[in-house]
């Protein structure tokens, strides 16, 4: 679910209401999901409805859920090999451990796939040149400062460094995806009260600035957050969805992907709120095709 301000009830929302009544939640549970997410009670109750009504208007309620957006055709994932169910894995010659992995939505966390060493010297390389950090402008393509996104931030070209090639490097044979089809490393800082609030990180097919993105490598399939230190307390990613919260631990990971750029994904995420202390990320967006 993408909550938008002001809140509107979009095709997007509908379709993600169908797929829960279609998987046997009651009315009331999907609501107070909606809630638990950000929406507010009155847009939750009418865009269920919303959604009702239309379903009942049709045969079986079956023609008016075809009315939404047809979603696109599931594609190959980048995916970690875990046959046999490791624990420790390796990349690139370098050690981490798998602590977690969900199947629905695909997310998993990696401990140590960062060293304190890494951790420290990315952080040293970003901090002359952070700015205040910027969303996707969904009109336009371009970018634009947001409220919904407290931190500073900025972008290492692929390949900057040496350090910053044999992290993408590894990240690549980790997740057996080519090392072309990902953007270039985004560090973000935080101070105490930042945050980035619930979010997709696809791009919308149905927003007019979406195709001008999308040249660039087509659309975005998975994401990797690399915590380069451990704040005091707060800034969690969260996963609203699924009642997930992912503690930030320097030189942890967590990773999620997505088949296609829908709310049913379950990929809404967002970084809480830090309570004490700073946030250090490091994140990786990985494309469909080459991105340039």
């Amino acid at each position: 679910m993408t909550v938008s301000s002001p809140q509107t009830i979009t095709d997007d929302l509908r379709r993600w209401i169908a797929d829960q009544l279609d998987a046997g939640c009651q009315a009331d549970d999907v609501v107070a999901a909606m809630c638990a997410s950000g929406w507010q009670a009155g847009v939750a109750r009418d865009a269920l409805a919303a959604t009702l009504k239309r379903r009942q208007a049709e045969p079986a309620g079956v023609a008016a859920v075809a009315e939404l957006p047809a979603r696109p055709a599931a594609k190959a994932l980048p995916e970690p090999t875990l046959d046999g169910a490791p624990t420790l894995l390796r990349a690139q010659g370098h050690a981490l451990r798998l602590q977690m992995a969900m199947h629905q939505p695909r997310v998993i966390v990696f401990a140590g796939l960062l060293s304190d060493e890494e951790c420290d010297r990315l952080v040293a390389l970003a901090r002359p040149r952070l700015a205040r950090s910027e969303t996707v402008d969904n009109s336009t393509g371009g970018s634009e400062v947001n409220a919904a996104r407290t931190s500073s931030g900025m972008f290492f070209e692929r390949g900057e460094t040496a350090l910053i090639d044999r992290i993408e490097q590894r990240i690549a044979a980790l997740l057996n995806w080519p090392l072309d089809h990902g953007e270039g490393l985004q560090v973000l800082h935080y101070l105490p009260g930042a945050e980035y609030r619930q979010h997709h990180d696809y791009f919308d097919p149905q927003h007019p600035g979406s195709a001008t993105i999308l040249r660039r490598g087509g659309q975005r399939v998975a994401t990797l957050v690399m915590y380069l230190n451990t704040p005091q307390g707060g800034g969690a990613t969260t996963f609203p969805d699924v009642g997930l919260e992912v503690a930030p631990v320097k030189g942890s990971a967590v990773f999620f992907s997505y088949d296609r750029p829908d709310a049913s994904t379950l990929t809404l995420h967002g970084g809480a709120p830090v309570l004490s202390g700073e946030k250090w990320v490091a994140t990786k967006w990985l494309r469909e095709g080459v991105f340039t």
